[in-house]
């Protein structure tokens, strides 16, 4: 298996991870600046591996398997560690929400590329938005002090709110474009089983 450079970064992005919560909870000063630059670091190149691909048509299935894994990877492990540092029911509620929207459409994603109509899932422009606020938020949440008079976290908690909101929205936007191929695929077992559906 060749490795392209959108692979290669896609890579150095799950590397992160672990590095990520290591410095978030080094005993430093400092931890929160480092912190928040591997986070949008790791957001930049998750922008840069899709330009890379598209512009030198550098795709490959493993590829396309690893992208969405690392995002969502980092994405949960940056909630998980702003909810413990911060455990308030409306952060917990926040990253409940992020989290099983991802979990949900995973799956719903597999279940149509096994029905051959994976397009009809594809990432729309509501989700598209979410993912900005949502990288937007849990960087401000991970930097965590006042920077020029501004109230960083807060800010923060307010976007996340909001990408919470947009995460049920894209969420409801891909079962709707989902649930014709899902109902025709219920109907069709249903049929051979002599089972009327009609009800």
């Amino acid at each position: 298996m060749k490795l392209t450079i959108p692979t290669w970064l896609t890579l150095a992005r799950i590397a992160m991870i672990p590095v990520l919560v290591a410095v978030y909870y080094l005993d430093y000063r400092w931890t929160n600046v480092a912190a928040t630059a591997i986070f949008a670091f790791a957001s930049i190149t998750d922008w840069l591996d899709g330009w890379i691909a598209r512009r030198y048509q550098q795709y490959s299935a493993f590829g396309a398997f690893l992208d969405p894994v690392a995002d969502k990877l980092m994405v949960a492990v940056a909630l998980v560690i702003t909810v413990q540092h911060h455990h308030t029911v409306w952060m917990a509620l926040w990253a409940s929400v992020i989290i099983g929207r991802e979990i949900a459409v995973s799956a719903l994603r597999e279940w149509m590329a096994e029905l051959g109509q994976r397009a009809k899932v594809a990432v729309a422009t509501v989700g598209k938005i979410k993912t900005i606020v949502q990288m937007v938020a849990l960087g401000f949440l991970l930097y965590r002090e006042p920077l020029l008079g501004l109230p960083i976290f807060q800010i923060g908690e307010w976007l996340l709110a909001a990408a919470a909101i947009l995460t049920l929205w894209s969420g409801f936007e891909y079962a709707r474009a989902a649930w014709p191929a899902l109902r025709a695929q219920e109907n069709a077992v249903a049929a051979q089983r002599g089972v009327d559906t009609r009800k």
